[in-house]
């Protein structure tokens, strides 16, 4: 078992290490399930603000889960420099979701996937290129804020799946508070008061004992099971490419944003042994975004890129091994090819779910608070950058109508609230002089330090005492 290093927690299992099979396969699908229905759900947001058919709504959830499990695969493994070697589990944003409804709808999917295609790699690719020069532009202060706004971004998220679901017809009636409250009482009792095994798989068993409660429940329908196939095939260029220059740059900006989430979800897991990731793990984690994302296109999936919550677990549970996560990417992977394996796994209720994406998100949030106070001194300098950064981020995030006599574009881009957090912690901390400043260097020779001091009391003359 791995120890604990300077400001990190103590790990069952480092990046390196392999549980015994049966225990890895668990746990890797703990990080499935997780994250299945949140990455799923941006496919079925899109598809029904567009207005696509059924069948086509379905092909592209599998596209979701298909390459989603590819690139966790690779980021745990890597294909020459693609791939940082860390256990991220990969998925669908729901920061391009806004974006692709709008463009979607005025000129057709074509012009999303062809936006995707050219934008995904050439952003992220550039930024991971040349990620060493930019490296002191985000050191932990900017990324640490990064993975607390993204953390506290989906409370709301979490809490819309603990009710019901945002369309349920009964949001917020008491059986789906209650499933969530089980799921999420489960997870942290067994997390706090067992060890080994149960304590590793406290949020996968707390899923499956909400999912138990709810069948009994009556509330868990089948009805999809039954009418998708066993096995489907991708088919490239299903909704064809068409390049439109507003879709191209609105997607340049957006997979922007992606880049400094990966950076700060990146920064989160290694957070757990208390350091920021490698240049090299940058650069092959931000080459997996993009180049999977542009892939992902070609078969109509939506941008792929690292997924908070399962940022959650590996700090929740200690298992920080990149071999489960790749097992994980297996399962999705399989799942991509398999419509009735997948219609299966979503037949678990929203609420069941919503307790433990709650939890995970309040740990992403929590990880990322301590990034900044393990790496920064939280002096006053600090102190404004946290308060500004994070004031304008939720004041987005909880009032976006703020924002409605802007332009279109610049409400689109500035109603982002990790777009806004992460813009504030950069400009205040690049221009304000301090240690954390790649501009300014706060650091006072401690000679120099001494030598001021005595100048200065020489010039005051003497006191009295």
């Amino acid at each position: 078992m791995s120890t604990d290093e300077d400001g990190g927690i103590q790990l069952e299992y480092g990046v390196d290490d392999k549980p015994p099979l049966p225990k890895s396969i668990l746990l890797g699908l703990q990080h499935v399930a997780v994250m299945i229905v949140p990455a799923t759900a941006v496919a079925y947001v899109v598809a029904g603000g567009v207005g696509l058919a059924p069948a086509d709504t379905a092909y592209i959830v599998q596209m979701v889960l298909l390459f989603s499990g590819l690139a966790t695969i690779v980021q745990a493994y890597t294909v020459g420099p693609v791939g940082a070697r860390l256990p991220i589990v990969m998925g669908s944003s729901f920061t391009f979701v806004g974006a692709s409804i709008s463009i979607g709808a005025d000129f057709g999917m074509a012009a999303v996937f062809g936006a995707i295609l050219v934008t995904g790699f050439v952003v992220e690719g550039l930024i991971g290129w040349q990620f060493k020069r930019i490296k002191p532009f985000f050191p932990p202060l900017v990324t640490g804020l990064v993975v607390v706004i993204i953390g506290l971004y989906l409370v709301p998220v979490a809490m819309d799946y603990a009710a019901g679901g945002a369309d349920a017809a009964d949001f917020g009636a008491l059986h789906h508070i209650g499933l969530a409250g089980l799921v999420l009482a489960i997870a942290v009792g067994l997390n706090m008061f067992t060890r080994g095994v149960t304590r590793l798989l406290s949020i996968l068993v707390a899923i499956v004992v909400g999912y138990v409660a709810a069948l009994a429940a009556g509330l868990v329908d089948f009805g999809a099971v039954g009418d998708a196939a066993w096995v489907s095939l991708p088919a490239p260029t299903r909704f064809g490419f068409e390049f439109e220059p507003i879709a191209i740059v609105t997607f340049a900006f957006l997979f922007l944003v992606s880049a400094m989430e990966t950076v700060g979800d990146m920064s989160g897991v290694t957070a757990a042994e208390g350091r920021n990731p490698t240049n090299e793990e940058f650069r092959g984690g931000l080459f997996t975004d993009g180049l999977l994302s542009s892939i992902g296109a070609v078969f109509a999936a939506f941008p792929i890129t690292s997924f908070s919550q399962n940022v959650g677990i590996v700090n929740f549970t200690g298992v920080m091994s990149r071999h489960v996560v790749g097992i994980g990417g297996v399962f999705l992977a399989v799942l991509g090819l398999s419509p009735k394996v997948g219609a299966a796994v979503t037949t678990i209720p929203s609420a069941v779910f919503g307790g433990a994406v709650l939890l995970m998100a309040g740990m992403v949030a929590a990880s990322g608070f301590r990034l900044v106070i393990t790496n920064a001194d939280l002096d006053r300098r600090n102190t404004v950058v946290v308060a500004v950064s994070l004031g304008l981020g939720l004041g987005i995030a909880t009032t976006p109508e703020a924002l409605s006599g802007l332009p279109s574009a610049a409400e689109t881009f500035f109603g982002q609230p990790v777009i806004v957090t992460a813009l504030s912690a950069l400009l205040l901390n690049t221009f304000v002089p301090g240690e954390q400043s790649p501009l300014f260097d706060a650091r006072v020779p401690e000679a120099d330090a001494d030598a001021d001091t005595d100048a200065d009391a020489a010039a005051a003359g003497p006191t009295d005492d």
